[in-house]
């Protein structure tokens, strides 16, 4: 029987220090190199994702480097799983064992005819159990003469059963990574991770607030079926969303129709210049992608730069992260003015400083909160 031993204690002393793709790299090649005739190795787990619902990273023998592959939702509508020795394993929770040495007929799926035109000779997957109830897939592709051995495959059961706790962190990594960065952002999330999470954790920054509501959302509540609204709605964060992404931003909170997106800056005067033209661009493609996707609402947008409160705040049990401080306010108030004054965007005199000869002043107008009121600012019409 082939010894699983040192296999075993590479995964527990050196493997699981690996990254995700380390481990089954160094895991591949060891059992090739110790005589199991694996041409092809791939491991994957479920995630907790708004756009992913799996993830996987794969070995081949070969040298052949393949990206890690990231499963949209959707994929047990999709030929390539159904019917599939991944969706019998996910499905059934048991392993799946199909020699490839003789012929295949057409109810075997179309992944074993490739895989066998690839000169593969067995193919075996089994799940992995993990303790919180969900759990991975291990499948290893063979291209020895007759497959695997009856005594290989037990070592790789062996094996199987110890690399499922092994794996399991990565699991839960990647489950609070995504929750994290799903609910706050990739770099507020990054920041919850890294540890701060205490009330009170706050720190002051300058940054580029950038503040956006649909026009008319009551009425089009009143009016239209609330499905319809929700659909309306999320076309509209995602408009928002894509054109904050490409300008190093970050959305921070959604606020019931509006968003609150923040676009930090280093402190210095050139991070202010760089946090407002970024912010500016996002608010001008925002439009653009609107215009290009056909959406059926109409938006304002505010911009104001200045010193925020950052970090955690609220109860003793239940906290926010979030951005405080009078420079949101007056990116709110900014905001308000849009529709009163008839512009989609409108930003302070501070953000158009950053922007000689780009902005238009619109009017000095009365902000709540100020002693004097403030010079506010559209694009030049082109």
């Amino acid at each position: 029987m082939d010894d699983h031993t040192p296999h075993i204690e590479w995964m527990l002393t050196q493997g699981r220090f690996q990254t995700m793709q380390g481990l089954v790299d160094g895991l591949g090649a060891r059992l090739r190199a110790g005589g199991i005739p694996v041409m092809r190795m791939r491991l994957g787990i479920r995630t907790t994702h708004p756009l992913t619902a799996a993830f996987s990273v794969m070995w081949e023998a070969d040298g052949n480097r393949i990206a890690p592959n990231l499963a949209q939702h959707g994929l047990e509508t999709r030929s390539a799983y159904i019917g599939s020795p991944m969706a019998h394993i996910s499905e059934t929770r048991t392993p799946f064992r199909r020699k490839l040495t003789g012929p295949l007929n057409e109810t075997d799926h179309l992944f074993l005819h490739e895989m066998q035109d690839r000169g593969a000779t067995d193919y075996y997957g089994l799940p992995l159990e993990f303790s919180m109830g969900t759990g991975g897939i291990l499948t290893l592709v063979s291209d020895g003469p007759d497959g695997f051995s009856a005594d290989q495959i037990t070592t790789i059961d062996q094996i199987a059963s110890v690399l499922a706790p092994v794996v399991e962190p990565y699991e839960r990594h990647h489950l609070a990574t995504s929750i994290a960065t799903s609910y706050l952002g990739a770099r507020t999330g990054q920041r919850v991770l890294d540890g701060q999470i205490t009330r009170g954790d706050i720190e002051t920054i300058e940054a580029a607030i950038l503040i956006s509501d649909i026009r008319g959302w009551t009425r089009i509540n009143a009016t239209r079926p609330p499905s319809e609204a929700l659909e309306l709605a999320n076309r509209y964060f995602e408009v928002i969303s894509d054109a904050v992404d490409r300008n190093e931003g970050e959305i921070l909170k959604f606020l019931g129709d509006g968003v609150l997106a923040l676009f930090p800056s280093d402190g210095t005067a050139a991070g202010r210049d760089r946090a407002c033209r970024n912010a500016m661009t996002a608010a001008q493609a925002a439009h653009d992608i609107a215009a290009q996707s056909g959406l059926d609402a109409a938006f304002g947008i505010g911009i104001h730069f200045g010193e925020v409160l950052y970090g955690n705040i609220g109860a003793r049990a239940r906290i926010d992260f979030t951005v405080l401080g009078q420079a949101v306010n007056i990116a709110a108030r900014i905001e308000a003015l849009t529709a009163t004054l008839g512009h989609a965007v409108l930003v302070s005199d501070t953000v158009a400083g950053t922007m000689v000869g780009q902005m238009t002043h619109v009017g000095t107008e009365p902000l709540k909160g100020l002693e004097a009121p403030m010079p506010v600012y559209s694009p030049a019409k082109s």
